[in-house]
């Protein structure tokens, strides 16, 4: 993306020449110093055409390039499909991006499955030119949604085009009714609302064909300068519109300066660029401040091109930077000497020292577009030939495999033997030898390890669980934690509101913090006692005038506990949908703060909606700081 060049600005330049040439007719035909309103000068006439000729469109709101997108290399190929079923479901202009890294990232993974498919066929005897990888199902279904998304793509730039079509009728019928006022015979000055109208009317209408755009303006300037000068407008109200376009012009020369500190640079240009279509929206200033206010936005503006511009250039030095240690890596695998090895334990510690250079690649970033996928192809050749020896190692040790799935196979059947005995003390130590045994037997080949484990492990389970389902001891153990809980819910109804509030808050949390310490509790229980529990607390945060948002914030730490023993995928889609919900926030307060930037409080009404918007800033961003801190908790557990 091209930085704005403020230095240079054509339309500008073209505004003010033809500004000076409309002010120099009016002082002449006009002797009552006669000016026009902010609507006769060409400045924003100009601006208009370089919107529809120039200025490409900006991302709206919540573009992928402003979003923090999802790590798609940690999804599965089934859950890469269904995201981007989820994402073709949205505007197809604004998640090319993310569709082009889910496709990458699906192919990738099925590359690397077909990798495994064939190091494991060598395994098992098979000749490389006979390897045929499986078909995948996920693929058709990959293509058959790329199909949908391009399909959607094309339909909505037809759309656009078609809405450009109708605009363009709406601007010339526009014009037509504006080229009547002109030439009315009537008093043209009765005509004034119905002229602006017409021109508000015209500031709504959408973007038309960029080969009608300059003759279409050509008109319409015509006609409001034709307009404006049939009317004798006096120099107080083109004084007025000079100040009120300075004060509007000195708002967005502050909007620039502030983005000087935006951390977020991309995110910083694309905010100049709608700053830049609002200053050509507006009119003229006073003539002697015309070239002080342009020279403080051109300067702000130079400051955010000049970020942008070194954003990039970083990126460039870092991929740079990137293919030097790709070549690096490369280097040190081709020259691995694995010539010699002649056991499992050297093929072994061989791999996982292959596989640590392979995790240090996947840690090292884009190399330059030119060069990635030549220095992916050397560095794949590297590795395969490392695997492809260590497969010729494993076809040579095949007999030994077979004898030891045989002796596994002996272990399956005494462990399944021995699995329905109800001698649980002489069986269980049985077990438990054979389990040992088990662990001295090497290993079987891949395709039969999952199996013949979960055979023998099957028939330990299944003996186990009998065991357990006779015993006692657990249901015992849930009624004494009911017990422990039911005291605990005592203790805290029994906490006084004191003369130390945060020393009773401590005590509290240090009740529910000794709760979730306490195990499971009989099932038929659980809701009756974590209700009273509830109730318990929500009293106490109440004496102790605890505000919701905190409460809620203690709520959510007890709730971890639960979550934590679900595994580490719960929390990892409990913090993807509280980042999702803080990113939502984020977008309201910005649309709310710059919404509150072109309201004006004079007026009693104007202030009213400005105090309503402040009140609705503040209440999102006090939920945001709320889900923010959520979010750490659970990073602080990850």
């Amino acid at each position: 993306m091209n930085s704005l060049d403020v230095n240079k600005d054509p339309e500008i330049e073209k505004a003010e020449n033809a500004e000076t040439i409309i002010e120099k007719t009016v002082t002449e035909e006009v002797s009552e110093s006669v000016e026009t309103t902010n609507t006769v000068s060409n400045e924003p006439v100009i601006a208009e055409q370089a919107e529809e000729e120039n200025v490409p469109e900006t991302a709206p709101d919540g573009d992928e390039k402003s979003q923090i997108l999802p790590d798609y290399n940690v999804f599965s190929k089934s859950g890469l499909i269904d995201a981007l079923k989820v994402l073709i479901q949205n505007d197809p202009e604004g998640i090319k991006e993310q569709v082009e890294i889910i496709k990458q990232t699906f192919y990738k993974k099925l590359k690397a499955e077909n990798e495994e498919q064939k190091i494991a066929f060598l395994e098992n005897g098979g000749e490389e030119h006979d390897f045929l990888p499986l078909k995948d199902e996920l693929e058709d279904e990959l293509r058959n949604l790329l199909n949908d998304y391009r399909t959607k793509k094309a339909a909505a730039t037809a759309q656009k085009e078609k809405e450009k079509e109708n605009n363009l009728i709406q601007k010339q019928h526009v014009l037509e009714q504006m080229k009547s006022l002109v030439e009315s015979n009537d008093d043209v000055s009765a005509h004034i609302n119905e002229f602006r109208a017409l021109q508000q009317k015209w500031k709504s209408i959408g973007h038309v064909p960029a080969q009608s755009a300059t003759e279409l303006w050509k008109q319409y300037n015509t006609y409001q300068e034709a307009f404006w000068d049939l009317i004798k407008i006096n120099n107080e109200l083109r004084e007025y519109d000079f100040r009120k376009n300075l004060e509007a012009k000195t708002l967005i020369c502050e909007a620039a300066e502030r983005l000087a500190g935006e951390t977020d640079v991309v995110s910083a240009f694309q905010t100049l660029q709608k700053l830049h279509e609002e200053w050509h929206e507006l009119g003229p200033v006073a003539r002697d401040l015309r070239e002080e206010i342009w020279t403080r936005f051109k300067n702000a503006s130079s400051i955010v091109n000049k970020k942008h511009q070194s954003y990039f250039e970083g990126i460039r030095e870092l991929e740079d930077k990137n293919l030097e240690l790709k070549n690096a890596l490369c280097e040190k695998i081709e020259a691995f000497d694995y010539s010699d090895f002649k056991t499992y334990k050297q093929w072994d510690e061989g791999t996982q020292t292959l596989l640590g250079w392979q995790d240090e690649w996947r840690t090292i970033g884009f190399a330059p577009r030119k060069a990635n996928q030549k220095i992916f192809e050397r560095y794949r050749k590297a590795c395969d030939s490392f695997f492809a020896a260590k497969a010729e190692f494993y076809k040579e040790s095949k007999n030994q495999l077979n004898q030891n799935l045989d002796k596994k196979k002996a272990l399956c059947e005494q462990a399944e033997a021995l699995k329905e005995s109800t001698d649980w003390k002489e069986t269980s130590n049985k077990l438990i030898q054979l389990q040992k045994e088990w662990r001295t037997i090497g290993p079987v080949a891949k395709k039969h390890s999952d199996e013949i484990w979960k055979r023998f492990i099957s028939a330990c389970d299944y003996f186990f669980e009998q065991k357990g389902k006779n015993t006692s001891g657990l249901k015992n153990q849930e009624t004494e934690n009911l017990e422990q809980k039911k005291q605990i819910i005592e203790q805290i109804k029994a906490v006084e509101k004191g003369t130390d509030p945060g020393e009773n808050l401590a005590k509290l949390r240090d009740l529910m913090a000794e709760w979730n310490k306490i195990g499971h509790v009989p099932f038929k229980e659980k809701d009756k006692i974590y209700k009273e529990y509830k109730t318990a607390i929500d009293k106490q945060f109440e004496i102790l005038n605890v505000d919701a948002s905190q409460r809620r914030l203690d709520n959510f730490k007890n709730n971890l506990k639960d979550m934590s023993t679900k595994g580490e995928n719960k929390l990892y889609r409990e913090r993807e949908k509280l980042v999702r919900a803080y990113e939502h926030l984020k977008s309201e307060i910005a649309v709310y703060e710059n919404n509150i930037g072109f309201l004006s409080s004079s007026s009693k009404k104007g202030g009213g909606i400005i105090k309503e918007m402040e009140r609705k800033i503040e209440t999102l961003k006090e939920e945001s700081r709320l889900i923010e801190q959520k979010i750490n908790l659970i990073e602080e557990n990850l």
